[in-house]
């Protein structure tokens, strides 16, 4: 059975404990080990991960990155984990559950750096890359063991050294023979797990394991089928295909392709990113212009941040309120030309809360950029009616640059700080 160590990457025997070279309990053995080339790497809690890096004070401390106590949590380290806190639980329950936590304001433009350089050592290892975010990505490393002269788990298990040598942030693998297992496995073993999924115990392995486990599947589609006595891939496999596809629809044939491990989708380079958004819920609700305004600008600037490092470019400009009874408000504008600047994405989507300021006071607001296209055919005509925006974009690359080389606050714009 094929082993090897993952800390110093030693050929070992599977029934070892700890490594023969370097005496780690770290050996990783599995019958397939070395057949199976499809993986997705997971960083582990990947914000926090890098304000810990950022900032050693943090270290061993429960650290939170989001904001206010009616924000939600982003993410939270392991450490605030353990006390219960998860992403996308109000702050103000995270908090109850971890009161000394560290409350860190997420710094979007530093993630997406770390996320390009991770990605650069995913390309040196394969070009077949499928991002889902800035931290987590499925790979196709299927033929590329006579290139790298190593076995694909191998070859990962290098990958997850050089991410905390070099950059300081740890991941997790999962190993398998599709996507969907892949998925599956990478959550298995965090932090800093390495699982594996062959195709001979795939059928035994899903059988007892709930049905949340499949991607996509929130809480409306679990109800949905636990109304229909389904909790388990065990139940699924007692359904006909015929009578899920009566059921459930197109959901039903891909719930009983998936009950048996079967998933066919490639590892695509070419995904699209369909849309890129940010959002933020305030202290108390409000329909303070400036205070709205200084939350545009900011919104603006972190979907604009997000947009340059995918070298992508949007169409639409989307407005997202909440008022106080919970009802959403959307407002939506279409560009003459695709932008990816903060400027342009700011206008417009202040001129869409001009449009909305009737339905204050709001306790939530978002901004996003839709119909992307690649960077190459943003912003290629101008303005003519505002002379103004080619200066003004000129000023925002050259910021851009200075924050690059300087830090996030190296420049901050006034209405930021409202």
């Amino acid at each position: 059975m094929p082993a090897f160590c993952r800390d110093c990457l030693s050929h070992n025997e599977p029934d070892q404990r700890r490594c023969a070279a370097c005496g780690r309990p770290r050996v990783l053995s599995h019958p397939e080990l070395f057949d199976l080339g499809i993986a997705h790497m997971d960083c582990d809690a990947f914000y926090a991960s890098v304000e810990k890096r950022d900032n050693p004070e943090l270290e061993g401390k429960p650290v939170i990155i989001g904001g206010g106590r009616r924000g939600v949590v982003l993410t939270a380290c392991y450490v605030a984990r353990i006390r219960g806190v998860r992403s996308a639980m109000p702050m103000f329950k995270a908090l109850k559950l971890c009161p000394e936590a560290e409350i860190v304001k997420p710094r979007m433009e530093v993630y997406a750096a770390v996320s390009r350089q991770i990605r650069a050592m995913m390309e040196d290892l394969t070009p077949a890359i499928e991002p889902l975010s800035l931290d987590e990505a499925f790979m196709d490393l299927r033929g590329t063991a006579r290139l790298h002269g190593a076995p694909p788990a191998v070859m990962l298990a290098r990958l997850i050294l050089r991410m905390r040598t070099e950059l300081g942030v740890t991941g997790s693998i999962g190993l398998s023979h599709n996507k969907f297992l892949a998925k599956i496995a990478s959550d298995l073993d965090k932090p800093r797990g390495f699982s594996v999924i062959g195709v001979a115990e795939t059928e035994d392995f899903l059988r007892p394991q709930p049905v949340r486990l499949i991607w996509g599947v929130g809480q409306a589609a679990q109800a949905s089928l636990e109304a229909a006595g389904i909790r388990t891939f065990a139940d699924l496999l007692r359904w006909d295909r015929t009578d899920l596809h009566a059921r459930f629809g197109a959901m039903g044939e891909r719930l009983w392709h998936l009950a048996r491990g079967q998933d066919r989708r490639i590892v695509d380079a070419r995904a699209p990113v369909k849309s890129i958004s940010n959002e933020t819920t305030f202290e108390e609700d409000t329909g303070d212009a400036d205070i709205l305004d200084g939350h545009i600008w900011r919104l603006a600037e972190k979907v604009s941040s997000r947009a340059k490092a995918r070298d992508l470019a949007g169409r639409v400009v989307t407005l997202k309120l909440k008022r106080s009874n919970h009802s959403i408000v959307t407002r939506r504008q279409s560009l003459r030309d695709a932008s990816q600047m903060a400027d342009t994405i700011y206008r417009i989507a202040r001129g869409l809360m001009d449009g909305a300021a009737g339905e204050a006071p709001f306790r939530l607001i978002g901004v996003g950029l839709s119909d992307l296209v690649p960077s190459s055919a943003a912003d290629l005509s101008g303005d003519l009616l505002d002379p103004g925006a080619i200066l003004r974009g000129e000023v925002e690359r050259a910021s851009d640059e200075i924050r690059r080389r300087f830090g996030a606050a190296a420049i901050v714009k006034g209405r930021a700080l409202r």
